[in-house]
């Protein structure tokens, strides 16, 4: 099953092609750094080609009852969950994650795919009362037209279905130009979009090692209305420079510095599951992993033995291991920047509790579980985000200076506190400056909620019907003379 889905061609047109000038690229699998796949590499040509077969397949796409729409969607969901094992594997494989861990990011898209079917016939408009008694005004939603999409390999089959779903959802085509280092997951939903039988040109897929090349003309083809963006904040700014003289629509999923609080109130059995949960999965490679822990200083040592009593149980290995808890990091850059960062902070004062080395044992790309004490604000790590299993220990004393510490980043993606204070809970809710904040909750995603940032973490809103609305413009009808 796995290898009927194990596709390397581009899919453009609702066929698999290869790319215009022949070339390929490969993937590798990170746990072993051996080569999995040779994946067509596509060019701009390629993408030029997906957006005039995008555009031409919208007018019909949009003109389809939502209830249709939400029928190709309703299969591919089902036939997600059919194939569920095979996808893991293959997001396995060419990203690392623990087998488990990939399940779960499966049935997190699936679960995206299952709710945009059913908010495609809710896209409700308004009547508004008139300003003159011969009128009426009548506000519909409309597709905003085609869509280019550029996904990030940390998640790269649940970041595909929360831009696709909507997308199609809500009456738009598609172009996806997945990441280079995991475009096998990408081409693997397209397999399963292509047996639920989407209309040819709805939905393309144009994997390439030349991200730069894809990027410009998505965002400068004026048949493209809309870029959705998940990555790195710098990648963000300039896609939305590239976007700016068309004043073309974009959503922007970019950084993140989250930070989890821990105070005097918490639950602290609690507080040390949660931050387990929220720092070490997919090895910390997430945007909204805590990336700076405050823990109040009446708790500190208590909570740190604790947390690295279990940090210490942790398993690192290939993720297709049995136990393994944390795979390799994504690529020698990856792991090199970890490095990097523990280093700074071990040579200005920064004490490690465990780890702060490589498992070289295992493989060049996996780092051992960390835990970083007496880590000051000014420290590089503080300041960028980590995107690997290192946990650094702030100190901390007062709930104001603690909010303040935790909102001075540009970034304003996810935040954390754990506390069983109903008041303060109002207070760090209400003044933390980030678009989303957990309380005594490891987990923010859901398909049922607006996933998004604020700052240089991003613009627009991914999940519940805020991220249909993302893909839809306001169209006011004025009818005069009735």
């Amino acid at each position: 099953m796995t290898k009927s889905l194990l596709k390397t061609q581009a899919f453009i047109d609702g066929t698999w092609q290869q790319s215009k000038t022949k070339k390929t690229f490969p993937v590798f699998n990170p746990a072993n750094e051996q080569e999995v796949a040779q994946v067509s590499d596509c060019s701009a040509e390629d993408a030029k080609k997906a957006v005039e077969v995008a555009q031409a397949a919208f007018e019909s796409w949009r003109q389809l009852n939502p209830k249709e729409r939400a029928a190709y969607l309703k299969k591919w969901h089902t036939l997600i969950i059919e194939h569920v094992d095979a996808l893991a594997e293959i997001l396995t494989l060419e990203q690392g994650k623990p087998l488990a861990e990939a399940k779960g990011e499966i049935l997190g898209g699936a679960a995206a795919v299952e709710w945009f079917a059913e908010e495609a016939r809710r896209a409700y408009g308004d009547f508004i009362p008139a300003h003159k008694n011969d009128a009426r005004i009548l506000v519909t939603k409309e597709p905003v037209g085609v869509v280019g999409a550029i996904t990030p390999w940390n998640f790269p089959s649940a970041m595909i279905t929360r831009k696709v779903s909507p997308a199609l959802a809500a009456g738009c085509t598609i172009i996806l130009k997945p990441a280079e280092d995991t475009p096998l997951s990408a081409l693997a939903l397209a397999a399963l979009a292509e047996q639920a039988g989407f209309p040819k040109g709805v939905f393309n897929v144009v994997p390439t090692s030349e991200a730069a090349d894809i990027g410009n003309v998505l965002t400068s083809d004026l048949r493209v209305s809309k870029i959705s963006f998940t990555g790195s904040t710098q990648v963000g700014r300039l896609l939305m420079k590239q976007c700016a003289d068309q004043i073309k629509k974009v959503s922007l999923e970019l950084g993140g510095n989250a930070p989890f609080i821990v105070t005097p109130s918490a639950d602290l059995e609690q507080a040390v599951d949660g931050l387990m949960a929220c720092k070490f999965r997919n090895a910390g490679q997430t945007c909204i992993s805590a990336n700076r822990i405050y823990v109040h200083e009446s708790l500190f040592d208590t909570f740190a033995k604790a947390f690295m009593d279990k940090v210490k149980a942790l398993k690192p290995g290939p993720g297709d291991t049995d136990g393994v808890d944390i795979g390799p990091l994504i690529n020698k850059a990856g792991i090199e920047k970890v490095e990097k960062l523990v280093a700074n902070a071990l040579e200005n004062g920064a004490t490690a509790l465990c780890g702060a080395e490589k498992a070289s044992d295992l493989g060049d790309l996996f780092y051992k579980p960390t835990i970083l004490t007496g880590v000051k604000d000014e420290m590089t790590l503080c300041c960028e985000e980590i995107f690997g299993p290192v946990a650094p220990l702030y100190m901390y004393t007062d709930t104001q200076e603690v909010i303040a510490r935790a909102n001075n980043t540009e970034y304003g993606l996810a935040s954390y506190v754990f506390c069983n204070d109903n008041k303060e809970i109002w207070e760090f809710s209400d003044a933390l400056d980030y678009g989303m904040v957990a309380v005594n909750e490891p987990f923010l995603a859901t398909e049922l909620a607006p996933f998004g940032g604020v700052k240089q973490s991003g613009i627009g809103r991914e999940g519940s019907k805020y991220g249909l609305e993302e893909f839809m413009e306001i169209k006011y009808r004025l009818l005069g003379g009735l």
